[in-house]
């Protein structure tokens, strides 16, 4: 199987790579500058073959994949950050991205015939209530222009294509990239005392993880709409972290434990507005991966235990 990857810069299209040499797929990866230019750490993704490509660019993402001709495409790249999204100078670009840049490869796959994978997110969904979204739920009222445009290029995929996977996504972390995790490790080490917000509901992803799921599902034909995070049951940003400096704490690192480090729990409002408007349940019914024999996501605790290991603290 030949494996076509966006976003290889990125956390998740890093670790995509990695996977498929794992299995002994052929993969090629893609971004947008000349050479990869992701971390390196001396694992497959470095080696393998690389393409530059702009997405937003039809012509360019039509001769590539023409060229390339893939069995699957699996489409990490994204506009994602989601304040930054909100500036006006920004939005044009957000879009070309996250909605026109989708739908120039959905249009491609149509035309050879690929599946598609698309990465998605929970901020479709305007966030309200405490019951679990759904995969196949239809009910979105994106919050800000992050959730907008993701939801543009899911409608384009869905309208396209029939072979796709949309797969709706959360709270991601991985080593190749900024994360929630690497944001609190670095905070931890300069203040005493954190403020994180405890109403704001989900569960978290990791990137190596989710990567393995992804190439089982092209490895199918079971298509459709999809939710994956790590299992765990559901938590707020301020349980996360809680954990997060409770296990480096553990491993050797005291300027994280709690006579050192005060976390401090908050509402939204307490912490402050920020530019873009933040879904308050972030929670993803997963059953439906269940159903169609797919195996669910390790355990979210283990899951930062593993990363916080590969980060070598």
């Amino acid at each position: 199987m030949k494996v076509f990857v966006t976003g290889v810069a990125g956390q998740l299209g890093h670790d995509v790579m990695n996977e498929l040499a794992e299995r002994g797929y052929e993969g090629i990866g893609s971004d947008i500058k000349e050479t990869f230019s992701g971390v390196f750490e001396g694992t497959a993704v470095e080696k393998m073959p690389y393409v530059q490509m702009d997405i937003t660019d039809a012509g360019s993402v039509r001769n590539v994949l023409a060229s390339v001709k893939p069995d699957a495409v699996v489409h990490c790249a994204a506009w994602t950050a989601v304040d930054l999204a909100e500036d006006e100078d920004k939005q044009d670009t957000v879009y070309a991205v996250n909605a026109a840049g989708t739908r120039n490869i959905a249009e491609v796959c149509r035309e050879i015939d690929c599946k598609m994978v698309y990465l998605s997110t929970d901020y479709v969904f305007d966030g309200t209530g405490t019951e679990p979204w759904k995969p196949d739920c239809k009910d979105y009222s994106p919050l800000n222009v992050y959730g907008k445009t993701k939801l543009e290029g899911e409608q384009a995929v869905s309208g396209l294509l029939e072979k796709y996977f949309i797969v709706r996504i959360a709270w991601v972390f991985g080593k190749n990239g900024r994360n929630f995790i690497r944001t609190m490790l670095d905070l931890g080490k300069k203040h005493d005392r954190l403020t994180v917000v405890n109403d704001q509901i989900g569960t978290p992803t990791y990137t190596f993880d989710l990567a393995r799921l992804l190439v089982d599902m092209i490895e199918t034909e079971k298509y459709g709409y999809y939710h994956a995070t790590n299992e765990g049951g559901y938590i707020s940003w301020y349980d996360f972290a809680v954990e997060v400096f409770r296990q480096a704490a553990e491993m050797g690192h005291p300027e994280y434990d709690a006579e050192h480090l005060e976390i401090v729990s908050v509402t939204t409002k307490e912490y402050g507005d920020s530019k873009a408007a933040r879904p308050f349940n972030s929670r993803l019914d997963k059953s439906k991966l269940q159903e169609n024999g797919f195996e669910l996501l390790p355990d979210w605790r283990d899951a930062v235990r593993r990363y916080l290991n590969v980060l070598k603290l």
